[in-house]
């Protein structure tokens, strides 16, 4: 098994984790293509018999269906020290000034509701889901730093936004010997490359692990751009159709398929090792709501691209805005 360190943290991960959006209640939040817990156990006996040891969800997945269903699961089939659980913190989950966004107030209430659906007594790795404009950089890093010295979450990390704002609370967080985070995730794949201006770069420079989300781009980089999935019907997925980059985006979706022609794999194994060749990637974030979603992730692991590979997969990308934050 192939186990890395989360930048210069001292935790250790398999080189997938686990997204748990598409596990919670459909009828609950806005994903509605969601697996129930019944659907959702397979999955979670698969990862880790496959040695995937981190699980990454959110407050807001399924309105809190997602942790509470992550929780139970990773009960049943492992040790809880022998797990990494990834949460976030940030959307509205209720009335008032506690139920959403990363004031003093609200996270130090959301981080034990997140708790309580996980059922477990820490969090390994509590993140920001997103940059609260609203909130003084100060009062979200002290918050931050008092739910770890409080013993709730053992390392906190964030998500998307622009990098002068990451590093502007990491800076605060220094001045002040606060806890800094030790991860970013972002949007990253190969038809979003946006970040490697800036984020990764910064990242690789700082020892900060990143654990990019959206690795297949919805999907959109395993099958032919005219195909479309439930999912793809509601989530925006039209724009590799008809947006502005879709010759481009057409070009690199040809040459991923193949590459895995010619290699023998899965259209997934061959963009997912694509983000693993990437220096400053930690592990990316792969969702699964059919069984060879996971086999084609850790097979992901194991495939060598070669220079010839990775330039063809890279020729066609043309700038866009960046998207996700």
């Amino acid at each position: 098994m192939q186990y890395i360190r989360l930048g210069k943290s001292g935790l250790s991960i398999f080189k997938v984790v686990l997204g748990c959006m598409g596990f919670g209640d459909p009828a609950r939040g806005t994903h509605q293509w969601s697996l129930g817990i019944e659907e959702s156990r397979p999955y979670f006996k698969q990862a880790i018999e496959s040695g995937i040891t981190a699980f990454d969800t959110a407050n807001m997945y399924g309105l809190g269906s997602s942790e509470e269903i992550t929780g139970r699961l990773l009960r049943e089939f492992a040790k809880r020290d022998e797990v990494v659980i990834a949460t976030k913190v940030y959307a509205t989950m209720g009335p008032g000034p506690k139920g959403g966004g990363l004031s003093r107030a609200a996270i130090l209430t959301q981080v034990d509701e997140s708790l309580r659906r996980l059922d477990t007594d820490y969090i390994d790795l509590y993140q920001i889901h997103r940059l609260d404009p609203n909130v003084p950089a100060e009062e979200t890093m002290e918050a931050l730093h008092d739910v770890v010295k409080a013993g709730k979450a053992r390392y906190i990390g964030a998500s998307s936004m622009w990098t002068w704002q990451f590093a502007n609370l990491q800076h605060t967080a220094d001045l002040h010997g606060w806890t800094r985070f030790v991860s970013m995730q972002d949007q990253y794949n190969l038809l979003q490359r946006e970040e490697e201006r800036e984020m990764l770069p910064y990242c690789l420079d700082q020892g900060i692990g990143v654990i990019p989300w959206s690795p297949l781009a919805r999907g959109r980089l395993t099958r032919d751009p005219d195909e479309r999935t439930r999912r793809s019907s509601t989530d925006g997925a039209e724009e590799i159709l008809y947006g502005p980059t879709a010759e481009a985006d057409r070009g690199i979706v040809d040459a991923v398929a193949a590459i895995a022609a010619e290699r023998g794999v899965s259209r997934a194994q061959v963009a997912l090792a694509w983000v693993m060749h990437q220096p400053a990637v930690t592990a990316p974030i792969v969702g699964a709501t059919r069984p060879h979603h996971l086999t084609d992730a850790v097979a992901a692991t194991e495939l060598v691209l070669g220079a010839e590979e990775l330039t063809r997969l890279e020729e066609h990308y043309t700038p866009r805005p960046a998207s996700g934050f």
